[in-house]
């Protein structure tokens, strides 16, 4: 009988899994001085996109190979881990070497063909929940993974689709405690897709820690008004900085009990 991934064991973490830079790669120089000020302050997962699946085919699409170039400088510059997205299996090739945690976005999360690929690779794969997937679904797609042989995955979730237009999404901190009772999978929350909204960002993200997150994924920009993409939700150094630091002592309170 195949093992599934509900049936492993769970560790506990000494540290938060935080996952921070911006949403797309934009040129060298952004990305230099984003993971220099994460890299000073302890991060060890950058992320950044090279290839962005937009909702307006109007809209920045990413640098694609060049940004995979960027972040190949960059990572070893400062020996930091890269968080990026697939969107095609042919882009795995690319990315493979300097890829550490390959990134399944939303709308991918039901793209069976690219779920299966990744199963076969000796990469941590970083699952996000789809826009209007039930977590049953999520963790089926997981699965999808796992049984290809790869059960290195991060659940995240970046909110769903529902009636409120308030935010971008609707955040579903809910399925923390249901997804750590019924899986040994890590889960780590998104809160600048989850809200949309620069102010929402830390509150939501003290939240997701305070309910039992291994961890969170933010957008950080030295200029968040100027960027590219997601500018929006994107928060600046001295924002971040005050996050990852209640962050820290939340999480610490939270692991004492």
């Amino acid at each position: 009988m195949v093992k599934k991934i509900s049936e492993g064991p769970r560790t506990s973490l000494e540290k938060p899994i935080i996952i921070a830079g911006p949403c797309s790669v934009e040129n060298y120089e952004i990305m230099d001085k984003t993971v220099k000020f994460l890299k000073e302050l302890g991060i060890e997962f950058i992320r950044g996109g090279v290839f962005k699946p937009r909702t307006s085919p109007y809209s920045f699409q990413g640098l694609g190979l060049e940004g995979i170039d960027i972040l190949k400088d960059i990572k070893h510059k400062y020996s930091v881990k890269i968080v990026s997205e697939v969107l095609d299996v042919r882009d795995l090739e690319d990315m493979f070497d300097v890829v550490d945690v390959i990134q399944v976005g939303s709308r991918n999360m039901y793209n069976y063909p690219l779920l299966k690929e990744l199963g076969k690779i000796n990469k941590t794969v970083l699952l996000k929940r789809g826009i209007s997937a039930t977590i049953e679904e999520w963790l089926n797609a997981a699965e999808y993974i796992a049984l290809e042989g790869n059960r290195d995955i991060i659940l995240c979730e970046r909110g769903i689709r529902t009636f409120e237009t308030y935010t971008r999404n609707t955040l579903d901190l809910n399925c923390i405690p249901v997804v750590k009772q019924n899986t040994s999978l890590r889960i780590i929350v998104d809160p600048s897709h989850g809200t949309g909204r620069r102010e929402l960002v830390k509150p939501l993200s003290l939240a997701a820690i305070a309910v039992g997150a291994d961890g969170l994924l933010i957008e950080v920009h030295p200029e968040p008004q100027k960027a590219l993409s997601d500018g929006f939700q994107s928060v600046d150094f001295n924002e971040f900085k005050e996050i990852y630091t209640k962050v820290l002592d939340v999480f610490s309170c939270i692991n004492l009990r």
